[in-house]
């Protein structure tokens, strides 16, 4: 069986590739984030997505058998990534712009080996209640939106804004667990490994 690895710092995703019973190996691999002129949203991620997984790849000596995945959400407010935030004053303001509205978290998941690289596209909605300006204040200063797509978690502090979501909660937060066990299959990596917790 190839050993899978995580081309992704994210705790989250971490955690869901644990949830499912995948044992991994993490590995950091550095891409160039910037959106492309009249890179649509839907491009943007997959094309991040796997880069991730190719730039994983080419960290591994010579014609492995091995799989890296590589994963990128962003969060899109009419047509717009909103990537994360720059500044305590961009922050707030992504937040007040969510505020009260419906908005799409787009999560792309990509699995490469020396063959052949998949990825999958998941498209979800999340509509926020109102927030005042004094919780975009306070739950800037707990920290947690800073290194968020859209200033927010949803598995955090900020899921107390979510009034609704339509959609995959697994890929809102980072892995769209579904669609990441098909892909993972196509690669011969099955789920619900024992001890898979490394």
């Amino acid at each position: 069986m190839p050993r899978l690895y995580l081309a992704s710092g994210s705790p989250r995703r971490r955690e869901l590739l644990e949830q499912i019973g995948v044992p991994f190996e993490r590995l950091s691999a550095e891409i160039d984030e910037t959106v492309l002129p009249g890179e649509t949203p839907d491009a943007y991620v997959e094309r991040l997505a796997r880069s991730k997984a190719r730039a994983g790849l080419a960290l591994l000596s010579g014609n492995t058998p091995d799989c890296v995945l590589g994963a990128d959400t962003s969060v899109v407010m009419d047509g717009h990534i909103l990537g994360k935030p720059e500044s305590r004053e961009h922050g707030l303001s992504m937040l007040a712009r969510l505020s009260g509205k419906t908005h799409v978290v787009l999560t792309a998941v990509a699995v490469a080996n020396t063959d052949l690289c998949l990825a999958r596209v998941v498209s979800s909605e999340v509509t926020f209640r109102p927030i005042s300006e004094s919780e975009r204040q306070a739950y800037w200063e707990s920290g947690e939106p800073v290194d968020k797509a859209g200033g927010y978690g949803i598995q955090g502090l900020g899921a107390v804004f979510v009034q609704s979501i339509t959609g995959s909660y697994s890929a809102i937060v980072g892995l769209p667990l579904c669609e990441t066990a098909e892909l993972l299959s196509t690669f011969a990596i099955p789920c619900w490994q024992p001890n898979a917790a490394l």
